[in-house]
């Protein structure tokens, strides 16, 4: 028996000298920022546990995308919303300028269903004093009133980001990092 023991530790230690050691984590997160000249993503981490009725966990976090482009899916596209209630009228966005949650309520002015994709960004109608964003649980856009501090926000505020979900050694470096949101590319066959 002490053989065996000896033969398992004779093995982890050659594991732990040739780099397979220590390993690392898995995070997932809602992209909410990405700038492709310094390749940072950011985003709000998934809630787990208790925390899970919570739309992520702030504050919001910054890793830089693997040196191997091979290790990285597609590029991921950055939005602030976080999560639409389209039951009980409310939608969660990040409001960067307060790095907070910010729960809106509001009162459709149309919905129209049977929308199988995104017809494309959120759009912000000034002159209307309205929004228009698209519920893909629901397969509807939905236009609402908006007051003019909402409509001063970006309008990358009304479109969800990708998810993304990235592995780490060093919480600021992903080794890998998979779009999970985004359609995977078609086979050639």
């Amino acid at each position: 028996m002490p053989r065996i023991a000896c033969t398992l530790a004779a093995i982890a230690a050659w594991l732990v000298l040739a780099g397979c050691g220590p390993l690392g984590k898995v995070e997932q997160g809602r992209v909410v920022a990405y700038d492709p000249q310094t390749r940072q993503v950011t985003l709000i981490r998934e809630a787990t546990g208790a925390e899970r009725s919570s739309p992520g966990v702030l504050p919001p976090v910054t890793v830089t995308t693997p040196k191997d482009p091979n290790e990285m899916g597609p590029v991921p596209k950055a939005g602030g919303l976080l999560r639409l209630d389209s039951k009980n009228r409310r939608l969660v966005v990040y409001d960067a300028a307060t790095q907070a949650f910010r729960t809106i309520a509001y009162m459709p002015i149309e919905v129209r269903g049977n929308v199988s994709k995104s017809p494309g960004p959120p759009i912000v109608d000034r002159a209307r004093k309205t929004i228009t964003i698209y519920a893909p649980k629901d397969h509807s856009l939905i236009t609402f009133a908006a007051a003019a501090e909402l409509l001063a926000m970006p309008v990358k505020t009304w479109q969800a980001g990708d998810v993304v979900r990235y592995y780490y050694k060093d919480p600021a470096q992903a080794l890998r990092l998979m779009n999970v949101t985004a359609p995977m590319p078609k086979s050639a066959g």
